[in-house]
């Protein structure tokens, strides 16, 4: 799972990032073990999987950055995570950049939303001004402890200010530090392809793909032709979980047993395996018997 290069030096490449989302150490290890080598840790996800609640800012710092330690202590892939409003103002933006790098974050995603922020493909979302946005992207930046840690700026004022708007506020951002501009649910293709045009010299460029949501869904080939050199896949993990979810409860309820699901689900070997419990067991014996032999993660 080594990484030989940050998520900055691939952000300068030519070839396009994709992260998939991710919402907990099982997820993270799953995609990584599927060839990714970059991760995004979702807000929308925690609020589904946590709280079975929607992604309206009902999920806490603390939260999130518990998530993150158990999933880069799994896992080495860099983690993009979603701050939401950073918490708060200013203030609180610095506290939460100080504890996500800690925690092991690599880029830190923030959104100039009012509070209670909501997902980026519901109605009704409000911004704040693009002022108050730039002084904390400026107290981001100022925060971090590695110029590797990056900034993602968010806005989502193509919904509430029109897209013109949007590409201000988006080059505001970039003059307060930025690293990464994320102008959340273009409505068509020539947006996509109009933010590309207004921002693509300024700073790296990243994309949400969101099944439903207001943005047209586009290959990362093509986002990638287009110019954009990162792409989420957020909550697509989760539609996937609880369709499959669904469908095994509804048929353990009718035939009251599992076997009709046997094959669509990991046998318990095979869970083990993907989760590492032989190696794990194998490293325990060793230091039982007194530590001798190789050390080191199995």
């Amino acid at each position: 799972m080594g990484n030989p290069t940050t998520l900055k030096d691939r952000l300068n490449a030519d070839a396009i990032t994709v992260a998939p989302g991710v919402y907990d150490a099982l997820t993270a290890l799953i995609a990584v073990e599927a060839g990714f080598s970059a991760l995004y840790l979702s807000g929308a996800a925690q609020a589904y999987t946590r709280l079975g609640r929607p992604d309206i800012g009902l999920v806490s710092m603390s939260e999130v950055a518990d998530q993150l330690a158990l999933i880069r202590d799994r896992v080495d892939a860099s983690l993009v995570v979603d701050a939401d409003t950073g918490y708060g103002n200013a203030l609180n933006v610095q506290r939460t950049v100080r504890v996500f790098e800690r925690a092991g974050a690599s880029a830190l995603q923030l959104e100039d939303q009012t509070f209670p922020k909501r997902c980026g493909h519901l109605a009704d979302k409000g911004v704040i001004s693009a002022t108050e946005m730039a002084g904390k992207i400026k107290a981001a930046v100022d925060a971090r402890a590695s110029e590797d840690t990056l900034i993602i700026a968010r806005t989502d004022a193509v919904a509430v200010e029109g897209f013109e708007p949007a590409i201000e506020r988006a080059h505001l951002y970039a003059e307060a530090g930025a690293d990464v501009l994320f102008v959340e649910a273009p409505r068509s293709e020539a947006q996509l392809a109009g933010i590309v045009s207004a921002l693509g010299g300024v700073a790296p460029l990243m994309a949400n793909m969101v099944e439903g949501g207001h943005t047209p869904l586009t290959e990362a080939d093509a986002l990638q032709r287009l110019g954009f050199k990162l792409v989420i896949f957020p909550g697509a993990i989760v539609r996937v979980l609880a369709r499959t979810a669904q469908e095994f409860y509804r048929t353990l309820a009718a035939h009251g047993a599992s076997s009709p699901f046997a094959d669509r689900m990991f046998s318990f070997d095979e869970l083990n395996a993907l989760i590492g419990t032989p190696e794990m067991l194998a490293r325990g014996a060793r230091y039982e018997a007194g530590g001798t032999g190789s050390g080191g993660d199995a």
